[in-house]
């Protein structure tokens, strides 16, 4: 294993878990950065803002540690064209799980991995996940369990998915945040596991 740490260029806790779980050491430095949303950018697709999102966090923190690897991440919820980010209120929660409610929709999750020479390599994992039809007792129960504010579609697969989610099509750890998968693929052929 590289004696260098790489960069994780995000804040979020499941995405520090799931890395960490790779065996890969690394440091967390968070990206100052707007991201983008379906407000802000209308025109681009789900998958799009995804991608530039990763690339934005990424590369915005190579611009303070060069030199070193950095990946970026960024996780969203669509229903077909529509982004669902995360949740202002726990109304709103309530509005995204009612809406996905006995539907299939795509978590997309775009990454971008910086070398240390600048390069960036920009790659995505789409995975499908199909709720079941939700009650509204079952939503109200759910919020209730669940901090689903920092969340995006305003929900967690590993935390009481079963009560909402029949089925995952693709990477479960893409739902949760990052594709551990084709992840672990990258870093071994870039020498970084």
């Amino acid at each position: 294993m590289p004696e260098e740490e790489i960069i994780l260029a995000s804040a979020s806790p499941r995405r520090r878990e799931l890395l960490g779980g790779l065996g890969v050491r690394f440091e967390v430095v968070t990206a100052d950065v707007r991201e983008l949303d379906a407000v802000s950018s209308p025109h681009l697709t789900p998958l799009e803002v995804a991608l530039e999102n990763a690339r934005r966090k990424a590369q915005a923190v190579a611009a303070s540690h060069p030199g070193r690897w950095i990946l970026g991440a960024d996780t969203v919820v669509a229903l077909g064209n529509r982004l669902l980010g995360k949740p202002g209120s726990l109304a709103q929660a309530a509005d995204f799980l009612a809406t996905l409610s006995g539907r299939t929709h795509e978590v997309i999750t775009g990454c971008a991995l910086v070398a240390p020479r600048g390069e960036v390599e920009i790659f995505h994992e789409i995975s499908r996940v199909t709720f079941h039809h939700l009650s509204p007792e079952t939503v109200a129960r759910y919020l209730a369990e669940v901090n689903v504010l920092d969340k995006a579609g305003g929900y967690a697969l590993q935390e009481h998915g079963d009560w909402i989610v029949d089925r995952v099509e693709g990477s479960r750890t893409n739902v949760i945040g990052l594709p551990t998968e084709m992840v672990e693929t990258i870093f071994r052929t870039r020498g970084l596991l």
